[in-house]
């Protein structure tokens, strides 16, 4: 019942893109200029995400084979006075260093954005002007090449359900959607928060990509177990925060994101073993969520990690070697044998849970959402994509399971909400 309310929401908020749209998709996307297609394959993923903080010092950002798994690398923190933790070691590294590893991330389908505030600062209490917080925060995001916001929405006195308002209209003026991300993280047992956060959610709401919800750090013994009081995960973030008043006011399923703490020791309380986790977000995913996981924080949480959590819920990229067109394709020297076709990026179209889902094609360009079956496994893309492998290095495409598998039926046959497609103003 929760997955076909979001999806009769998801339909009305997206029935003005079939209006407008005139032309098919592929071609609109294919009418691009060279930077503004590299701008959407740099864009927003669609769910499920999977994020990871990082405020323990560390050197350098983690390798590529470090996160493999996420999506999302959140810097620790950009505050009101500037740059801190690992936003400013961030900062201290030179435009080629920047350049490099925003490259590496980019290939490999990894967003790399920064958490705003912390725990620590209160913008209402403090008294800081939501414009111009807004303003100064996206310049740095600009002039230091991020990809977007975490906003950690620490409680302060005064009207924070506004201020949280006007601050996220602000940063959108300067950081169009589709371009950036803009998410917020939020605690459930904060008083009022649930009522303060559906306020958000119905003014703002369309503005922010996705809620990282912390479940942990609050209360003494709480969400240690998959049945996280007062009832199952699923229906826990119905009744808060998905539709706990109407439909119009409830926020998607799919932008609600699971956060927990890497370990025991990265939070007062909340940590659950990524094993059981795992089972945990299965169950919730077989009743209709898709929004995926947070995790604070690196290094304590990396690849294994991430792989313990989606386990068959969100498989890993296969690391078995996927053929590609090489055009140098060896040819038969027998003199008995017949000719053969020259070795092709494609697969036919499977059969069973995979019948009626296209082969993937080289040259064709899929947007965030879009499922193909490539070398006998379907895929779903995590955002635009074109000459993208499933299965490859840029990490775009998510294995959702074997074609002739029925135990990711679900998986592979999940109800999806139409493509945006957000053209960058260039």
């Amino acid at each position: 019942m929760h997955l076909s309310l979001t999806l009769t929401a998801a339909m009305a908020a997206f029935a003005c893109f079939g209006e407008v749209a005139s032309l098919p998709l592929e071609e609109t996307l294919r009418s691009l200029t060279p930077k503004a297609r590299n701008v959407l394959k740099r864009a927003t993923p669609v769910a499920p995400y999977f994020v990871l903080y990082s405020d323990a010092y560390v050197s350098t950002e983690p390798t590529v084979s470090e996160i493999s798994g996420f999506n999302v690398f959140a810097l620790s923190f950009l505050v009101e006075y500037g740059a801190a933790d690992q936003a400013q070691e961030w900062e201290e590294l030179t435009a080629a260093q920047r350049s490099s590893i925003l490259s590496e991330y980019d290939a490999a389908g990894i967003s790399l954005i920064v958490s705003l505030f912390g725990s620590t600062e209160t913008p209402t209490s403090s008294g800081y002007d939501p414009i111009d917080t807004a303003n100064t925060m996206a310049a740095w995001v600009i002039e230091y090449g991020l990809q977007g916001f975490r906003l950690h929405s620490t409680p302060g006195t005064g009207l924070l359900s506004k201020w949280l308002g006007n601050f996220t209209t602000q940063l959108r003026t300067q950081l169009p959607q589709g371009q950036y991300i803009l998410t917020h993280a939020r605690f459930l047992l904060i008083c009022g928060v649930e009522e303060g956060y559906l306020w958000v959610n119905s003014v703002v709401g369309d503005m922010i990509d996705w809620y990282n919800v912390q479940f942990y750090n609050q209360g003494t013994t709480e969400y240690t177990t998959c049945d996280w009081p007062p009832v199952h995960l699923l229906d826990y973030l119905a009744r808060h925060l998905h539709s706990s008043k109407s439909l119009t006011s409830g926020v998607p399923l799919d932008k609600l994101v699971i956060g927990k703490p890497a370990t025991a020791a990265q939070a007062t309380n909340g940590y659950i073993d990524p094993s059981l986790l795992a089972s945990c977000v299965s169950s919730a995913y077989a009743d209709g969520w898709d929004g995926g996981v947070m995790v604070w924080e690196y290094p304590y949480a990396n690849a294994s990690w991430i792989a313990t959590v989606r386990g068959d819920t969100w498989p890993m990229p296969s690391t078995t070697p996927t053929p590609t067109s090489t055009g140098t394709t060896p040819t038969s020297t027998s003199t008995t044998t017949t000719s053969t076709s020259p070795t092709t990026t494609t697969t036919s179209t499977g059969t069973g849970t995979c019948a009626g889902v296209a082969a993937w094609t080289t040259g064709v360009a899929y947007t965030g959402g879009s499922e193909v079956t490539y070398d006998g496994y379907l895929w779903t893309a995590s955002y635009w994509s074109e000459n993208d492998t499933p299965g490859g290095t840029s990490g775009v495409w998510i294995n959702d399971g074997a074609c002739t598998s029925t135990a990711t039926a679900a998986a592979k046959r999940r109800a999806l909400p139409p493509p945006i497609v957000t053209a960058p103003a260039l």
